[in-house]
C-alpha cells in the first residue's frame, strides 16, 4: 500500500490519459502518464508549463491559460473508466471555466501540489509576506464555531440544573434540622399523651351516671380537635403558600431586572448585519475569483516572455534579413500581445506584469480584511441571537412565574376564607363544650379536652414530619442526577476549552508541522548556506473593527552560517534570489505534507526548479514520489539526467 494515499487514489487506474487543446501554447496533443514520476523534459519553451496548466485545469484549477489565439480549449483527463473534462472560453474579455473537473475545491492542491513558478505559497516567501492567512486558508473554523455555539447552549442549560440543585441541597440541613426538631417534638408528645391517659383513666368518675352527657361531650370533643386539626392543616397551607408567593416575587424581581439588561433583538439590526455578511461573502468570492484570474493572467504572460525570449535563431545565414543582433535585439524588445495580436514592447508587458502583482497582493490583503470584518459580522449577529434567544427564555419564565402567582395567590384567598371559616367553627364548639360542662364533671372533661389537644397536636407533627421526609427524599433522588450532571458539564467545558483553543492548537500544530519537514527537507538537500528554514508564530495586537484582538503573525526565520562558522539570523530580503526560491520551494514543499495534499490530490507538479542543482532535484523526487499517484516534474535536459528514481520521460509535447 502506497504511503499517504486514501481509497480513492489508490483505486485510480496505473495509467492516466490526459487530452489538451488551446491551452497554454498548446495546439493540440495527448499525454499518458504512468503511476509513479513522469520528467517533462526539453529547453524552455517547449509548452512544459502549458502541459501543467493543462494538468491543472482538469482537476479543477482556475490558474490555466486559454491559447491566445483561440476563443475555447479543453482539457480532459481520464482515469480508467472516469473523465474528468473542463472547458476555459474566452467571454467579454475574461476567461470562463466550466465542467467536471476531479477536484470540488481546488484551492488547496493551488496552494502546495501545482508548484509552478508562480506559486502563490513560493511567491508569498519570497516577498517576505506573513504566512499565517495562507498557511491556514485550508482550514475550516466555521464549524468549530458552529459546535461552539451548541456546546455554549447545553453548558447554560446544564448550569441552570445544577444552580437548582445547589439550592435545594442547601435547603437540607435546614429540613433534617426540622426533622430532628419534629422527631423531638413528636417523642415529647407522645410521652404527654400517654401520661395524660394514664391520668384520664385513674380518675374515678360514675361513668354509668354520665354515660349520656360524656357521650355528647365526647363527640363534641372528637368534633372539635377534628376542626382544629384541619384549621391547623389550612394555617400550614397559608405559610406555605405565603412563601412559595414570597419567593416567586422574589423570583420575579430578579427575572425583570435580567430581562431588563436583555434585548429582543433589533430585526433591523438582524438584517443588516445579516446583508452586509452576504455582501461580505459575495465580495470575497468575487475577489477569490479575480486573484484565481490575476494570477492566470500573470502566469500566462510570464509564460509568453519565456517562450519568446527563448524562440531565438541558432545561426545567421545569408539569407537572413540583417544581422544576427538585430535579430536578437528585435526578439527581446517586443513581444505578440496574446489579447490584440499586435507587437507590445517586452518592457511594457513586464511593468504591466508587476502591476498585476500588485493589484493580486492588494486584492489578497484586501479578500483578508474581508474575511475578519466576516468574522466580527458573524460574531456580533451570534451574540445578538444568544441575546434574543436568553431573552425570550426569560420572558417565558417571567409569564410562568405570574400565571403561578395568580394561581397562589388564588389558592391563599380560598385557603383564608377557609380559616375564617373553621375559626367560626371552632367557636362554636367550644361554647357547646362550655355548656356541657358541669362543676362535679369539669375535671374530666379537663383531662378529656387535655388528651384531645395532644392528639392533634401529635397527628399534625406527625404529618409534617413525613411531609418533610417527602422532601428530603424527592431532594436526594435528584441530588443524585447530580454526579451525571456534573461529569457531563465537565466534558462540555473541556470540549469547550478543546474548541476554543483548537484553531491555537491547529495553527501552532501547523508552524511545527511546517518547521520539522522544513528542516527535514534542508537536511535531505544538504544545503550548507542555510542551516535552517523555521516559522516563528508570535502574538501581535491589531484592530478589528472597533476593537482591538490578538492574531497570530508567522514570520519565516532564517538561520545562516558565516565562513568561520558562527551562525547568525537572517531574513529574506537579504538572500539571493536563488536562494529565495529555494527557500519558497522548501515552504510550500512542507506545505504539501503538513496539510496531507496527497490525501486528495492525485498529482503533484513541480517546475522551475533551475535555482536548484540536478543532484537536489534528483532528491526531490526521491523524497516524494511515494506519496503521490502521480508526480509530474519539468526538468531541463541536463538536469533529467540527473533522475535516479524509476520514472516515464515526456520529452515530445
Amino acid at each position: 500500500m502506497e504511503p499517504g494515499l486514501d481509497t480513492k487514489q489508490r483505486d485510480i487506474p496505473g495509467a492516466a490519459t490526459l487530452s489538451v487543446d488551446n491551452i497554454g501554447g498548446i495546439d493540440e496533443t495527448e499525454v499518458t502518464f504512468h503511476r509513479g514520476v513522469t520528467v517533462l523534459s526539453g529547453r524552455n519553451a517547449t509548452n512544459r508549463t502549458s502541459l501543467l496548466q493543462a494538468i491543472m485545469a482538469a482537476l479543477g484549477s482556475k490558474q490555466a491559460s486559454l491559447k491566445a489565439d483561440a476563443d475555447e480549449g479543453n482539457a480532459v483527463l481520464e482515469f480508467g473508466d472516469e473523465t474528468y473534462r473542463r472547458t476555459l472560453e474566452r467571454r467579454g474579455g475574461t476567461i470562463v471555466t466550466d465542467g467536471d473537473p476531479y477536484l470540488d475545491d481546488p484551492e488547496l492542491a493551488d496552494l502546495f501540489a501545482f508548484l509552478l513558478e508562480t506559486n502563490e505559497a513560493r511567491q508569498a516567501v519570497a516577498r517576505g509576506d506573513d504566512l499565517r492567512e495562507l498557511i491556514m486558508r485550508p482550514v475550516d473554523t466555521d464549524a468549530i464555531k458552529a459546535e461552539i455555539e451548541q456546546y455554549e447552549q447545553q453548558k447554560r442549560e446544564l448550569d441552570e440544573r445544577l444552580s437548582e440543585l445547589d439550592d435545594l441541597e442547601n435547603r437540607l440541613p435546614d429540613l433534617e434540622a426540622k426533622r430532628t426538631r419534629l422527631a423531638d417534638e413528636i417523642e415529647s408528645l407522645q410521652e404527654d399523651l400517654e401520661a395524660a391517659r394514664e391520668e384520664l383513666e385513674e380518675t374515678n368518675v360514675d361513668v354509668e351516671q354520665r354515660r349520656e352527657e360524656e357521650s355528647e361531650l365526647e363527640e363534641k370533643l372528637s368534633e372539635l380537635r377534628d376542626t382544629r386539626s384541619e384549621l391547623e392543616t389550612v394555617r400550614d397551607r397559608i405559610e406555605t403558600e405565603r412563601e412559595s408567593i414570597e419567593a416567586l416575587e422574589d423570583e420575579r424581581d430578579e427575572v425583570e431586572d435580567r430581562l431588563e439588561s436583555l434585548s429582543s433583538g433589533d430585526e433591523t439590526e438582524v438584517s443588516r448585519l445579516e446583508a452586509e455578511i452576504d455582501t461580505l461573502q459575495t465580495e470575497k468570492a468575487e475577489l477569490s475569483d479575480e486573484i484565481s484570474q490575476l494570477q492566470s493572467t500573470i502566469q500566462f504572460n510570464e509564460q509568453l516572455l519565456d517562450e519568446q525570449e527563448s524562440v531565438l535563431p541558432d545561426a545567421a545565414t545569408e539569407d537572413d534579413d540583417g544581422p544576427v543582433t538585430d535579430q536578437l535585439l528585435a526578439d527581446s524588445e517586443s513581444v505578440t500581445c496574446w489579447t490584440c495580436g499586435s507587437s507590445v514592447p517586452r518592457d511594457q508587458i513586464e511593468t504591466t506584469i508587476e502591476q498585476l502583482r500588485s493589484v493580486r497582493q492588494e486584492r489578497i490583503e484586501e479578500r483578508s480584511e474581508i474575511s475578519s470584518e466576516l468574522d466580527e459580522r458573524r460574531e456580533t449577529l451570534s451574540e445578538i441571537n444568544e441575546n434574543k434567544t436568553e431573552y425570550r427564555q426569560t420572558q417565558r419564565r417571567l409569564d410562568s412565574i405570574d400565571d403561578e402567582l395568580d394561581r397562589r395567590q388564588g389558592r391563599l384567598d380560598d385557603l383564608v376564607d377557609d380559616r375564617e371559616a373553621l375559626t367560626e367553627e371552632i367557636d362554636d364548639l367550644e361554647t357547646t363544650i362550655d355548656d356541657l360542662e358541669t362543676d362535679d364533671y369539669s375535671g374530666v372533661l379537663d383531662q378529656h379536652k387535655e388528651v384531645n389537644q395532644l392528639e392533634f397536636e401529635l397527628e399534625r407533627k406527625e404529618r409534617e414530619r413525613e411531609e418533610i421526609d417527602d422532601e428530603i427524599d424527592e431532594i436526594e433522588q435528584r441530588l443524585d442526577d447530580r454526579g451525571n450532571l456534573q461529569e457531563r458539564r465537565e466534558d462540555i467545558t473541556d470540549e469547550l476549552t478543546d474548541l476554543r483553543t483548537r484553531i491555537d492548537q491547529i495553527e501552532a500544530d501547523a508552524v511545527e508541522g511546517f518547521n520539522e519537514h522544513m528542516e527535514n527537507l534542508l537536511e535531505a538537500l544538504g544545503y550548507d548556506n542555510l542551516d535552517r528554514i523555521w516559522i516563528d508564530r508570535t502574538r501581535r495586537e491589531v484592530r478589528e473593527g472597533r476593537r482591538k484582538v490578538e492574531r497570530s503573525s508567522f514570520d519565516l526565520k532564517i538561520v545562516r552560517s558565516t565562513d568561520d562558522g558562527a551562525a547568525y539570523e537572517d531574513t529574506i530580503g537579504h538572500l539571493s534570489e536563488s536562494e529565495r526560491e529555494v527557500t519558497g520551494l522548501v515552504f510550500a514543499l512542507a506545505g504539501y505534507l503538513v496539510h496531507d495534499v496527497y490525501e486528495t490530490v492525485p498529482f503533484m507538479l513541480l517546475d522551475s526548479l533551475e535555482a536548484i542543482d540536478s543532484e537536489r532535484i534528483a532528491k526531490v523526487i526521491e523524497y516524494f514520489e511515494s506519496y503521490v499517484p502521480y508526480l509530474v516534474v519539468a526538468l531541463l535536459d541536463e538536469d533529467a539526467q540527473a533522475v535516479d528514481v524509476e520514472h516515464e520521460v515526456v520529452s515530445d509535447i
